[in-house]
């Protein structure tokens, strides 16, 4: 069927879950984990990098995240990311050292970690939408420019919509279990 790359709109798809897999793991339900940490990133060298490639994460307490900055004049950048990420941290800085003590999850702030998941969800979702435009404008290209047959474009694009639709209800099922982990008193 003409070069239509229904795997690379399912690659595509996997990648949106798996990004928003990580984005969940950063949010944190209640004690502390290196992972926390996943979704920030600093401003170094003049590029943007994940704080794992300008820093050791570590959990010396349950209650406690250690940020081990490798190079001292990047302390400043990375104190920064981490204030400034959603995730209402404030760190202590000691040297070359962060220490990121957790507070207490209140139902105020789950409620927040929530709301942030949910955007996280949503952005998920947006990127499972622009897979299939671009899955369903490949398709209307093809069936124009004669490559393809208008009965197997319609196929193709009830098949990608059939992904898009699995894609979004596996983004709905995750949120919902971290929704129901973080609420979890």
């Amino acid at each position: 069927m003409a070069d239509f790359d229904f795997n690379g709109l399912k690659r595509r798809m996997e990648g949106a879950i798996s990004s928003f897999k990580s984005d969940l793991a950063g949010l944190r339900t209640g004690r502390a984990s290196a992972n926390l940490l996943d979704p920030i990133v600093v401003s170094a060298y003049g590029a943007s990098m994940p704080i794992n490639q300008v820093a050791n994460v570590t959990v010396p307490e349950p209650r406690m995240v250690a940020v081990s900055v490798w190079d001292k004049q990047m302390v400043g950048a990375v104190e920064r990311a981490i204030r400034e990420s959603n995730l209402g941290l404030n760190p202590i800085t000691d040297g070359t050292t962060l220490r990121i003590p957790l507070p207490e999850l209140n139902e105020q702030r789950r409620k927040e970690l929530v709301k942030v998941a949910h955007q996280y969800g949503e952005s998920a979702r947006v990127a499972a939408r622009h897979v299939r435009r671009d899955g369903m404008d490949t398709l209307k290209k093809l069936e124009k420019d004669g490559d393809l047959a208008q009965d197997d474009s319609r196929q193709m694009s009830e098949r990608v919509q059939k992904l898009t639709d699995e894609t979004i209800a596996e983004i709905d099922r995750l949120l919902s279990a971290k929704e129901g982990e973080i609420m979890q008193v």
